[in-house]
């Protein structure tokens, strides 16, 4: 049951979701350069859950592949923060972090082309089913995009030097 009308609702939705995608792209940069930002990854992982979790508010008769895309996400989010907080980035888990993060980022910005390609008139001219060559090779640009992004960033965000303490 919704608190709030759909269109506030719709908006709160699609406000967490930017800051998700704005934060997570930050996040990322901090990856490539072997930089955490803590209070980016946290602001990140907070506004990307309750993306996922907020999209189970809407109405609906029957399961959905944007609920299908959420509850994958939600399972990503869940072992990237159990690497990073529960496990401290340590030995494997520091991949397992970067992996996770850089796929549940992946998901808001595949949902964000979706959205698009069914708000902008132009976008939905080009590709009324979503299933026509603009929708599919921009799709594929962004997930290549998030593929090199991701190896680069599992490849540079590595093991801290130790400290002599």
């Amino acid at each position: 049951m919704l608190i709030f009308g759909t269109t506030v609702f719709a908006q709160l939705h699609a406000v967490l979701s930017l800051i998700g995608i704005g934060s997570g792209l930050i996040v990322l940069f901090g990856l490539l350069t072997a930089k955490p930002f803590e209070g980016w990854t946290r602001l990140f992982l907070a506004t990307t859950v309750a993306t996922s979790a907020t999209g189970f508010g809407f109405p609906f008769a029957h399961l959905l592949p944007s609920h299908k895309v959420g509850i994958i996400s939600l399972v990503v989010l869940a072992v990237a923060i159990f690497a990073r907080y529960g496990r401290g980035l340590a030995g494997p888990w520091r991949r397992v972090y970067v992996i996770g993060t850089v796929v549940a980022l992946y998901f808001n910005v595949f949902v964000l082309v979706v959205q698009l390609f069914r708000k902008i008139p132009t976008l939905l001219v080009s590709a009324p089913t979503q299933t026509e060559p603009p929708f599919v090779v921009t799709q594929l640009v962004v997930l290549g995009l998030f593929v090199v992004l991701g190896v680069g960033a599992a490849i540079r965000f590595r093991a801290e030097p130790a400290v002599a303490g």
